[in-house]
């Protein structure tokens, strides 16, 4: 077969299957576009291992303005010339965007990956002085506000700049849209666009309405959604004329495709919510939230001020619904909007058969809505009775965006604790069900959720003293860790108001006003995780099989092996199987990827991962003598290919009468043995000696060979015949040597 279409495959089995299982991506604002603010895919923190003494600062990175926007983070980026990095991406208010190693500023790492400015003052190219707007919300300058948003098929970053231009004795305030490759910064085709819009509103006297660059900062966080990319504008101080602004931009060509305005008619309405991201379910509709502003919608007008506002994401961003509460025009001229943070969107174990689909918000008036998402009440006079819950004097004014996990919601509201709130049942508890020790001072704090699974939930705040907090999810009467228990090592700096921290892969990513800073388990580490690096199984590791080793501080950086024989040593780090020394595909500060010797005996085995010349973790574990362990490519799809060599998936489903090729590790025992760490040849080919067996959907499936994958090290292949059955998406397993392999799923047509 051809050895290149498997190379591709193993790769992505690698760093796909259950050996990189942990590796997620954060690629937009609180991690998905439900806005809900929860990691689920943390293993690493955990509320035994985040406290003072196991937890802290483990490095950080200047940056030449303050960071409002989130910290994004992609695993496994090439970077040309500096080879395979995890990457942790952040944008200023000084109109830069850097790249950093996610997890170590050691060596060449001290310095950015690569680092893109916006400005060029010589050619009279700065960014905003924030004078220049009568405002001081954001200082002292106006650069890149809102967070990023990365789309990892293109590989591309998109964020909007605004600077302030020279040209003919005046100055011109402009907003660029920039499309940036993940890997080197560099623009992408079509990239930048100036940001333009006009808008035409219905009513009666309606004039066009356009868009002035200096009335504007684009505060939200950016939406990636089907292929276009959305920009989301606010106001300076609500000063002067303004409107809430929506714009949709093609993804590829960076072509605008639409525009929405939601105060055509009236004024004001911004949408700024904290640098909140508009929100997105299922049916891709969008959920903004406007401050501020005129409403006349439910007599027929054009206008949703302060409102909670449901757009079609598709066909136009046309209004299909919205919830404007019954006391807007009193929230209007007290200035306690309910603009000033987003909304999440829960889960349905949340909901009750009457509003299986739910959101909350709230305010600056201290207000909580628990709205239906399928029906959101529109407005009505008195009270808000129409709506599943309004919940008044619950918290202090909110800004940003709540959280929501395992069927409670997080708020924290300025002047205020962090709070929990039950929801079942589509019912929200009217107290708190628990509550930090302390209150945080204007403007609050914004929580966000680490979690494995269901376990393990830690939320995550930053205050207005500088402080990063850690708290256990279900009692945040317990504080785990806060940043100024071992001040002189872990403090944060200068806090950025509405900011968040973001947590990916046993880190915790946390800006300041001059640097991103880092925080995750301190070195050394006593003790690993071993699985089966297909599996991702505990004690299912095989003479000549792969591993993953978990941990924090097991590598000097990241790197990935190119060549056969696989090295025995990679950024820095070696790992040893009963003191010999195992082959390596990867290393990283918290992860290694090894292969197990063939000659390590069956039994008892200690694994060591020596980096910088010390032993800086330790594992013993169980050898057998098989344990096989099928890769994915996805959760629970297996890395397969079909006869023709295309890659097994519902788009090329393999044909019942025809071979599937199955890729597995730690098989055992082969005919024709293979060194450790060398690639197995073709010829003749390294056949299991054990007898291996395998079902398709339960039922028995033809053996047609099973041995080492040629051109690889510690990759065994299964061809298998596939029975006459359906079409449709069945569970393969392999067994051999009384050991059965994890259960992944292959396409049949």
């Amino acid at each position: 077969m051809p050895r290149s279409r498997l190379s591709c495959l193993f790769s992505l089995a690698l760093c796909c299957s259950g050996s990189l299982i942990a590796q997620i991506s954060v690629l937009t604002y609180q991690y998905d576009n439900t806005r809900a603010g929860a990691n689920f895919n943390e293993a690493i923190l955990t509320k035994s291992n985040v406290n003072a003494n196991q937890f802290g600062k483990l490095f950080s990175y200047p940056v030449d303005g303050y960071l409002y926007g989130q910290p994004l983070y992609v695993p496994s980026v090439n970077i040309p010339g500096k080879g395979m990095h995890n990457v942790v991406y952040v944008a200023t208010e000084h109109d830069s965007v850097y790249a950093f190693d996610a997890d170590s500023n050691a060596g060449p790492n001290s310095e950015p990956l690569w680092h893109v400015s916006f400005i060029n003052p010589g050619a009279g190219i700065t960014t905003v002085p924030y004078g220049d707007t009568g405002c001081s919300q954001i200082v002292p300058e106006i650069g890149i506000s809102g967070t990023p948003v990365i789309d990892l098929k293109s590989g591309t970053i998109y964020m909007v700049a605004m600077t302030k231009e020279a040209a003919g004795g005046l100055f011109n305030y402009v907003h660029r849209l920039h499309a940036l490759d993940i890997s080197t910064g560099a623009e992408k085709p079509g990239s930048p666009v100036v940001i333009q819009a006009t808008y035409s509103g219905t009513g009666e006297g309606s004039t066009t309405l356009v868009f002035n660059p200096k009335n504007y900062k684009q505060r939200p966080g950016l939406l990636l959604l089907n292929g276009t990319v959305y920009t989301t504008w606010s106001s300076h101080c609500d000063i002067g004329r303004y409107h809430g602004w929506l714009m949709g931009y093609d993804a590829t060509t960076l072509q605008q495709t639409a525009v929405y305005n939601n105060t055509p008619d009236g004024n004001e309405g911004s949408f700024w919510t904290g640098g909140a991201a508009p929100a997105v379910d299922q049916a891709g509709e969008i959920y903004l939230v406007a401050g501020n502003g005129t409403f006349d919608y439910a007599n027929g007008g054009t206008d949703l001020g302060e409102s909670y506002i449901k757009l079609a994401g598709s066909g136009g961003l046309a209004v299909d619904d919205y919830f404007t509460p019954f006391n807007f025009n009193d929230l209007n001229q007290r200035d306690v909007d309910v603009g000033s943070a987003g909304v999440a969107l829960l889960g349905d174990e949340a909901g009750s058969p009457a509003h299986p689909h739910l959101m909350v918000g709230a305010g600056k008036e201290g207000r909580v809505y628990l709205l239906d998402r399928d029906n959101m009440g529109k407005w009505q006079s008195g009270s808000d009775s129409q709506i599943v819950q309004s919940l008044p004097l619950s918290i202090g004014g909110l800004f940003g965006n709540p959280a929501y996990f395992n069927k409670s919601i997080y708020l924290c509201g300025a002047g205020d604790n962090l709070k929990a709130f039950s929801v079942v049942n589509a019912h929200m508890s009217t107290n708190p069900t628990s509550r930090s020790p302390e209150a945080f001072d204007f403007p609050g704090c914004l929580p966000t959720i680490s979690a494995n699974g269901a376990a393990n939930g830690i939320a995550w705040i930053l205050e207005g003293s500088g402080t990063l907090h850690a708290y256990d999810a279900s009692n945040l009467g317990n504080e785990l860790y806060h940043s100024n228990q071992n001040a002189n090592r872990d403090a944060l700096g200068a806090y950025v108001k509405f900011t968040v921290p973001m947590v990916a892969n046993g880190k915790v990513y946390a800006g300041s006003q001059s640097a991103l800073n880092v925080y995750g388990e301190l070195p050394p580490v006593a003790t690993v995780g071993v699985t089966n690096a297909a599996s991702g199984s505990q004690n299912a590791a095989a003479p000549g099989g792969i591993i993953s080793i978990f941990g924090a501080g097991l590598a000097q950086g990241t790197a990935s092996a190119s060549t056969f024989p696989l090295p025995k040593s990679l950024a820095g780090s070696s790992v040893t199987v009963n003191g010999t020394t195992a082959p390596l595909y990867y290393a990283s500060p918290t992860q290694v990827n090894a292969q197990i010797p063939f000659e390590a005996a069956p039994g008892a085995a200690n694994i060591s991962v020596i980096s910088g010349g010390a032993v800086v973790a330790s594992a013993n574990v169980l050898i057998g003598s098989v344990g096989p362990g099928i890769f994915t490519l996805a959760p629970g799809r297996a890395a397969a290919l079909n006869q023709d060599y295309s890659v097994n998936g519902p788009d090329r489903p393999a044909a019942p009468g025809s071979a599937v090729l199955i890729y597995l590790t730690s098989l055992g025992a082969v005919d024709h043995p293979v060194a450790t760490g060398a690639a197995a040849g073709s010829n003749p080919l390294s056949r299991v000696v054990s007898q291996v067996t395998a079902s398709i959907g339960g039922a028995d499936a033809t053996v047609l060979f099973s041995g080492l994958a040629p051109g690889f090290a510690g990759l065994y292949q299964v061809n298998l015949l596939v029975p006459q059955m359906p079409p449709g998406e069945y569970p393969v397993q392999i067994s051999t040597g009384g050991a059965v392999s994890n259960v992944a799923s292959v396409s049949i047509q």
